[in-house]
């Protein structure tokens, strides 16, 4: 029988570690390629050469695809961290104890600052729009936003004709370049016409709106 020594036993505990362990510098690394993809993806769109990416992020093609080994997996990755981003977002806008509206709107224009237009255009082709991770993040998101829209609502804020999917639609529209530009200096327009957005949301109503309130279950059923 032989008897493992302490000093071996911690010395192989410590290698365990090292090898499932991400170094801090791999963790930078993954952090700057899925911050330069959802830059890139906003600008260009999700086909954009991921060697492009790679260049962007200051890393090399070879660190990008042992992180991504194919477009697939860094599209689900930049998804995934836009929304809990965002959720994240509307969390803190919610928890902060402001004016209702206000709190509604200090999220849409954070949400914009996350990218959140980015998302529109990766979902679609082969996408998995049925991941676990992808459902649980997005449902809580629709529960964050759908909690600060009740809220304004609920204090005579917000216009009672419309719903948290005219929110979430809007934001992703007017979060996005034009089709076949590459604007990267939007956000000047970006929160310009979020503001004229959220100006149009504030009750009482100026007008009224053609067609009925876009709800989350329109949004799920792809309306």
């Amino acid at each position: 029988m032989v008897v493992e020594s302490p000093v071996a036993g911690t010395a192989t505990c410590a290698a365990q570690r090292r090898t499932t362990r991400p170094r801090a510098d791999a963790l930078r690394n993954r952090e700057r390629i899925v911050a330069a993809a959802r830059e890139m993806f906003v600008e260009f769109g999700p086909d954009v050469p991921l060697d492009e990416v790679a260049r962007r992020a200051g890393v090399g093609n070879a660190t990008l695809y042992r992180n991504f080994p194919d477009r697939a997996a860094l599209i689900h990755e930049v998804v995934l961290a836009v929304t809990s981003r965002t959720t994240d977002r509307a969390e803190e806008a919610g928890a902060a104890g402001a004016d209702p509206f206000v709190a509604l709107s200090r999220f849409v224009h954070a949400a914009a600052d996350e990218r959140i237009g980015a998302l529109c255009p990766m979902l679609s082709g082969g996408f998995d729009n049925a991941h676990p991770e992808l459902l649980s993040e997005r449902r809580r998101l629709e529960e964050a936003v759908e909690g600060l829209v009740e809220r304004a609502m609920s204090a005579g804020r917000l216009r009672a004709d419309i719903a948290v999917g005219d929110v979430l639609v809007a934001l992703s529209q007017l979060t996005r370049p034009l089709p076949g530009t590459a604007c990267p200096d939007m956000d000047r327009f970006t929160h310009r016409h979020l503001q004229l957005f959220l100006d149009g949301l504030e009750s009482p109503a100026r007008s009224e709106l053609p067609g009925s309130a876009a709800t989350l279950e329109d949004l799920r059923s792809g309306c």
